[in-house]
């Protein structure tokens, strides 16, 4: 089933776990994976989930469902995060340097999947906002290994260069268990 934004939905942020979530009425909510180091000012104060973020999540679902075959619980789970990385992160700087230039000129859209490749593996990640020049994705893989010692988990946010995204392969199946 999914979840339909509602007057009630609001932001806040859980002392308890450190992390921002979506309170999805009187006795449901939703933890996010973004901790307050990363997330702007606004985020540890209960805000409404405004109109403007409904219809950004609205968006993303009903994306979601026409890319992906995923359960409904997934979509909103991946739409949810990506609404509030889209409104409540703070802004990041590009760490592309991280990744492989894609030889094929792509098209950054909000809600669009694309790969991102090391030199080892890679990962899906979905665009949450795009610019001029770059792009903030959120990785959709259970995981994307950086470095020896450092890596991003599922949900986890990235700015890159749009010469970093490499258009999904017909026989790339998006993994995001």
């Amino acid at each position: 089933m999914l979840l339909m934004p509602k007057r009630d939905w609001q932001w806040g942020y859980n002392e308890t776990h450190g992390v921002l979530t979506v309170s999805l009425g009187s006795d449901m909510e939703f933890l996010s994976p973004f901790k307050l180091k990363s997330l702007i000012p606004d985020a540890k104060i209960t805000t409404e989930f405004s109109v403007e973020h409904a219809k950004f999540y609205i968006a993303l679902v009903d994306r979601l469902q026409k890319t992906l075959s995923l359960n409904d619980a997934l979509i909103v789970q991946i739409a949810l995060n990506a609404t509030a990385a889209h409104f409540l992160l703070k802004p990041q700087m590009p760490k592309s340097w991280f990744f492989d230039v894609s030889h094929e000129c792509v098209y950054s859209d909000i809600g669009k999947i694309f790969q991102l490749r090391t030199t080892e593996h890679s990962v899906s990640a979905m665009v949450i906002e795009s610019g001029l020049q770059a792009s903030l994705v959120m990785i959709l893989s259970q995981e994307c290994r950086l470095t020896e010692t450092k890596k991003l988990a599922q949900f986890e946010t990235i700015k890159v260069m749009h010469n970093r995204l490499a258009p999904l392969t017909v026989e790339k199946k998006v993994n995001v268990a």
